[in-house]
């Protein structure tokens, strides 16, 4: 696996590569980082990127303030010096707002979108009384881990999960509320029909964070989405039940990204 970092105007963002084929790039969450894709870079007939945005893992932090449409430029500037042909997006959370943005807006250089517990078109709204607790995480790891361990009831697996924890500690102090606040500023409602390629939105029946009325307006958002919907997992079928994820991101690739 090739990793390395590229400079988007004086941002670094550190980013790993694997394989050959139909590009996919992944696009992770809030206090989340390349790492969550780890288990799920071999993709049959797929190059597979992961990177950290700016204001998370091993990337630098931006110099303003959050925004979904920042993070979303960033991952264009990204796309475009390493001169991906159109790729599948892959997004997790907070990266399925990015992804929604970018595919809305610049519809034409993407094959298709993946929506892993995304964010809705409407946003996603943390009341201000929680903000305290997002603090808290920020300064507390047990309570960091306390957080994480509810959006991933299923992951079973402690060092990955810890290693999990020590990348979402990493994410830049404005982020850490900033991020909320910038969910809670996003509204697409209406943009998403520009991007007429196919969508498949994944969403877990256990997910604390995005409820399926999310995800069905996710889904209804785009004249040609999909929805899948997995009793089993959590906030995030990618860590905690990467083989299904994988079929189900092979099939979209075979049969309506191709």
């Amino acid at each position: 696996m090739k990793s390395g970092k590229v400079n988007v105007g004086d941002v670094a963002i550190h980013y790993v590569e694997q394989d050959a084929g139909v590009p996919v790039l992944y696009v992770h969450g809030n206090t989340g980082s390349l790492r969550w894709f780890d288990r799920v870079m071999q993709i049959k007939d797929a190059k597979t990127t992961a990177l950290d945005m700016p204001n998370f893992g091993q990337s630098d932090p931006l110099h303003g303030a959050p925004d979904i449409d920042t993070y979303a430029d960033a991952v264009d500037a990204f796309i475009t010096c390493q001169a991906m042909d159109r790729p599948i997006l892959v997004g997790h959370s907070l990266g399925g707002a990015v992804a929604i943005s970018l595919a809305a807006r610049f519809p034409r250089r993407f094959r298709g979108l993946v929506l892993v517990d995304s964010a809705a078109p409407s946003g996603l709204v943390t009341p201000k009384e929680h903000h305290p607790l997002i603090e808290m995480m920020r300064t507390n790891r047990e309570v960091l881990a306390q957080a994480l361990r509810a959006v991933v009831p299923t992951l079973k697996d402690e060092p990955f999960f810890n290693l999990l924890v020590d990348d979402a500690a990493k994410m830049a102090p404005a982020a850490w509320v900033g991020n909320a606040e910038a969910l809670g500023r996003f509204d697409y409602r209406g943009r998403c029909a520009a991007f007429n390629g196919p969508v498949l939105v994944i969403w877990g029946r256990k997910d604390v964070i995005v409820t399926e009325a999310m995800a069905r307006e996710t889904a209804d958002a785009f004249p040609h989405a999909r929805l899948t919907i997995l009793e089993s997992v959590g906030h995030s079928v990618v860590v905690e039940d990467p083989a299904v994820f994988t079929g189900l991101l092979e099939e979209f690739i075979r049969t309506q990204a191709g």
